[in-house]
């Protein structure tokens, strides 16, 4: 995939403070998300004594972890609970036309996946970075139903009756 097509957005920065003999001493944390707005998504996370250090590292690592997101008619193909660390989400398919419902820093992975319309909510931590990790967690289970007919052996119409 050309790094041309990727569009890349800042979610969270966070200061960080380590306090030592002669003072304090700030750096800054940078969680950027890319993606394609065509089912493919990456996360990264990084800490510099500069902003901008920082969010050039954090672009980096999320163009390194790219994952394929499963997008059927504008939605996910089935319900889905994605869990990280103390964050949990549940994710459930919507119809044409219901949009995005989700809160926070998950809503703008879900448009930059290419999801147009799913209902999400999550439950538990809030935890910017943690809530991303789970909506990750919850798009590698997913699997469309020709993954699942391949899996068995089946064709499609034998899985669904």
């Amino acid at each position: 995939m050309s790094e041309k097509q990727l569009v890349d957005k800042v979610v969270h920065i966070g200061r960080v403070t380590k306090v030592v003999k002669g003072g304090r001493i700030f750096r800054f944390t940078a969680t950027v998300i890319v993606g394609d707005y065509n089912g493919k998504v990456g996360i990264g996370h990084a800490k510099a004594r500069e902003v901008p250090d920082a969010i050039r590292k954090a672009l980096e690592a999320a163009k390194k972890n790219i994952v394929e997101v499963p997008v059927v008619k504008g939605t996910i193909p089935h319900e889905v609970i994605g869990k990280f660390g103390a964050s949990e989400i549940i994710m459930k398919p919507a119809a044409p036309g219901t949009g995005i419902i989700a809160g926070g820093v998950t809503r703008a992975l879900f448009e930059l996946a290419g999801v147009q319309n799913i209902l999400a909510k999550s439950i538990r931590s809030r935890n910017p970075l943690n809530m991303l990790y789970a909506v990750m967690d919850g798009f590698k289970k997913m699997r469309t139903l020709e993954e699942i007919a391949q899996l068995r052996g089946k064709s499609i119409k034998e899985i669904i009756g």
